[in-house]
């Protein structure tokens, strides 16, 4: 085995977490794989993988390795692509993945939009629920909400959400408005498993924790169903700002408590390629970011309370179409909100 392909033997073990992960990318035996660290190691004079019967993690020697191996690939990889591919025209098969109704609001009409632009590239776009680990299910980009764990991706901020709460005009006009947390003892509550824990809403002041316990008059596993109760007044609900932004723009829903929403969740773009990644990626990333950066109804940022943000009025209303997104996929984000 020549020595680049061993130095990418080694990444693929670090980046993919096991021997059999790597052997797997190349086709090599697992035999084979343990040859090349085997090789790399004598020739350095230096462990780079400290292995037990559960995982492999780089040695420091390793992590410094890695870091050359990966400088060293990735300025062949670049190189090889400006000449053999032509970035204008990109080809092959994309795999993109979405929570649904983030998905079908805002990604599908730019995934629509570039597969005209880009005739050569064809696009697997699956719309779920629940995280996907991209190296393991063969997906090259995922947009995902919440603070990010997996270091073997890259990731590119396109933007931030809030969990929100919200009622009808006509639902405060004849309850009132709750002017604290607190308050939410004597209201209608709508509680969408997505976003809260049905019986519990958490809120902040002065950095504290504000624990609401709550008797909803409704529990729904769906944001279209919390969003119809409030809009029919059965009582107040929690959203993700993105996801009431159609029925503020109308008016049908009013944002209440700002001054005690959790911090914002970032939205991101994930990608496992480094620089010199393969047309189709690099063209679908630079295709929606500038796109999604300026979607106001993603741009909620942390610490602001003026009214409006997030929820842009009527003159900025886009893409408004409901999806019915189960909360599975939403039940991780409850977590980061609230710690």
């Amino acid at each position: 085995m020549d020595r680049l392909r061993e130095m990418e033997v080694f990444v693929a073990i670090v980046e993919r977490g096991s021997f059999s992960a790597a052997s797997e990318k190349f086709g090599l035996s697992r035999a084979a794989v343990s040859r090349a660290v085997n090789s790399l190691e004598t020739r350095l004079g230096a462990q780079l993988l400290a292995r037990t019967t559960r995982s492999v993690r780089p040695t420091d020697a390793g992590v410094a390795y890695l870091e050359a191996c990966r400088k060293l690939l990735d300025g062949i990889t670049d190189a090889e692509s400006h000449i053999a591919v032509d970035p204008a025209n990109p080809v092959g098969t994309l795999t993109i993945t979405a929570p649904v109704q983030l998905g079908q609001r805002f990604i599908a009409p730019l995934v629509n939009a570039y597969t005209l632009r880009y005739p050569d590239v064809s696009v697997n776009a699956v719309y779920l629920d629940r995280p996907t680990r991209l190296l393991e299910e063969g997906v090259d980009i995922a947009i995902r909400i919440g603070h990010l764990e997996d270091s073997s991706t890259f990731a590119v901020r396109l933007g931030s959400v809030r969990r929100q709460t919200f009622a009808s005009p006509t639902y405060l006009a004849g309850h009132g408005e709750p002017m604290h947390p607190r308050d939410l003892v004597g209201h209608h509550c709508v509680s969408f498993t997505g976003v809260s824990q049905p019986f519990e809403w958490m809120f902040y002041e002065n950095n504290a924790k504000i624990p609401v316990r709550l008797q909803p008059r409704l529990i729904v596993n769906l944001a279209p169903a919390a969003i119809s109760a409030a809009e029919d007044g059965v009582g107040i609900t929690q959203l993700l700002s993105y996801q009431a932004a159609t029925e503020v723009s109308s008016g049908n829903l009013v944002p209440i408590l700002r001054a005690y929403e959790p911090e914002s969740a970032p939205v991101n773009l994930l990608h496992v390629e480094r620089r010199g990644t393969s047309g189709k990626i690099r063209s679908f990333v630079e295709f929606v970011t500038e796109t999604l950066r300026n979607n106001a109804y993603l741009q909620c940022a942390s610490g602001l309370t003026t009214e409006g943000e997030c929820t842009p009025g009527p003159g900025k209303r886009e893409l408004a179409r409901h999806a019915a997104a189960p909360a599975q996929y939403l039940q991780p984000l409850i977590h980061s909100l609230d710690n």
